[in-house]
């Protein structure tokens, strides 16, 4: 990736470490991923917004994501 990754929680522009994927059942297939990135500091925060509401499927590191994503 050519652009350091910033963080999804809104007003942060923090670099991005990890990745959160989710998915909303009422509008995506079960297979589906979605993502938002998170610094150290918003990854709790973002990650329990997505949680409360069932959409939350995994969290992983921006380089193992990638990693993943390369494969």
């Amino acid at each position: 990736m050519s652009e350091t990754p910033i963080c999804s929680a809104k007003g942060c522009r923090a670099d991005a470490v990890w990745v959160l994927a989710w998915n909303n059942p009422k509008v995506h297939t079960p297979e589906r991923r979605k993502t938002w990135l998170a610094c150290e500091e918003h990854r709790e925060h973002l990650a329990q917004f997505l949680g409360v509401r069932g959409f939350l499927k995994d969290v992983v590191g921006f380089e193992d994501w990638e990693a993943r994503e390369d494969s």
